[in-house]
């Protein structure tokens, strides 16, 4: 039984497409979404949950008139309700792909209830890596990780035993601007930082993506995840995309991680691990002729990397305001309220102004990011207001 917290977006749907390849392994106990009501409402149709949340209460009467012909399951609301749907004695397995920090909350129960959890969700582990990992050792519970570079981790991690392994490589795919000069992203448009050249996500993972921002989230996730030290978790960009993840052990030899650019194959990984299944992807072409590149990121153009590293060495609270600051950034960029060089500059004036602490539990965390949130909307309007007559607000 499966319990998926964002079953709308894009890992929600994609794990419902993998359960609609295995009706005879998997069943949905219940789904959580976000405001697209009447997408809720068809997979409900077709997967029939017992339970169902929605985000907003005055939308559990429009979803129930969307199913006045058909069954209509338990319907709930609000931050519990999450929590309930992760922790039921039914569940087997959570898929945490609730966008932001408001699925901390649900994922960490889950994590202390010992359900297997498929993590979809960056903000989990970067804002509440500690906590989180501390819970998962506690209570024995797996955490196996859903996004394509992790994934591919995990899986080269079982070429050999933990401590032989001496490096993890992430690799990146560059983002539209990979060849972008430096002088030249002040001038970019939203329009085309969400021009992704391999993968299509929402906004907010895609301008990260762009920024390399999204590359720091996963060397933090990855350090919480596999217990290495930031400077053992490298990232290189590779423009094809192919190979997800690379493990480097102590005798020299590196594992990687190859496959199609689609999550459907990280998500079954998730429910069926240890066991592999058939996938219903596409298998790699070894007949055609094909070129696989490997580059150095430019940490001057693209400083967010940079910063992701040093909150990571920080510690404490840094990794939490890193990721509220760049979620209020990011929203500001996309309506042009700054440039893109102005988010990695939000970002790094909020953590010079945000206290350095050490949350210990989620109620600290949440704490923290709303603090930071507050914070990064401060600098956004000082930036604004420090604009010389005749600019446009979008150069900032």
């Amino acid at each position: 039984m499966i319990t998926v917290l964002g079953s709308t977006g894009s890992i929600g749907t994609n794990t419902l497409d993998v359960v609609r390849q295995n009706r005879d392994r998997f069943r949905i106990f219940a789904l959580a979404a976000g405001r697209n009501i009447e997408l809720l409402a068809i997979q409900i149709r077709e997967f029939n949950p017992e339970v169902v949340v929605v985000q907003d209460s005055q939308d559990v009467d429009r979803l129930r008139d969307l199913l006045s012909d058909s069954g209509i399951p338990e319907i709930l609301t609000g931050p519990e309700a999450l929590i309930q749907i992760a922790t039921a004695t039914e569940v087997i397995t959570v898929m945490s792909s609730i966008v932001g920090v408001a699925g901390l909350p649900a994922t960490f129960a889950a994590v202390c209830a010992r359900k297997r959890v498929g993590l979809a969700n960056k903000e989990v582990l970067v804002s509440g890596g500690k906590v989180v990992m501390d819970a998962a050792r506690s209570h024995n519970t797996e955490i196996i990780p859903v996004d394509s570079e992790h994934n591919g981790a995990h899986q080269c991690l079982r070429a050999g035993l933990r401590r032989e392994a001496a490096k993890l490589i992430l690799t990146a795919s560059g983002g539209p601007f990979r060849n972008t000069p430096k002088e030249a992203l002040a001038w970019v448009t939203p329009a085309d930082a969400l021009n992704h050249p391999t993968w299509k996500m929402g906004n907010r993972i895609t301008i990260d993506s762009a920024t390399l921002m999204n590359k720091g989230f996963e060397v933090i996730e990855a350090c919480w995840l596999f217990d290495f030290a930031p400077d053992d978790v490298e990232v290189v960009v590779h423009p094809q995309s192919t190979v997800h993840a690379m493990v480097e052990y102590n005798d020299g030899s590196v594992i990687a991680q190859i496959s199609a650019t689609d999550m459907r194959m990280p998500i079954q990984y998730a429910l069926t691990w240890p066991e592999r299944a058939q996938a219903p992807v596409p298998k790699i072409d070894w007949t055609e002729a094909r070129k696989w590149e490997f580059h150095p990121p430019d940490f001057a153009k693209f400083p967010l990397l940079g910063l992701a590293y040093q909150a990571q060495r920080n510690g404490g609270s840094d990794t939490c305001v890193l990721n509220a600051a760049d979620e209020i950034a990011v929203e500001a960029f996309l309506q042009g309220r700054i440039n893109f060089p102005g988010i990695a500059r939000v970002v790094e004036d909020t953590l010079q102004r945000m206290p350095h602490t050490q949350p210990s539990t989620v109620d600290d965390i949440l704490t923290v990011d709303s603090s930071a949130r507050r914070v990064a909307l401060d600098v956004i309007a000082k930036q604004r207001t420090a604009l010389a007559p005749g600019k446009e607000p979008a150069k900032v």
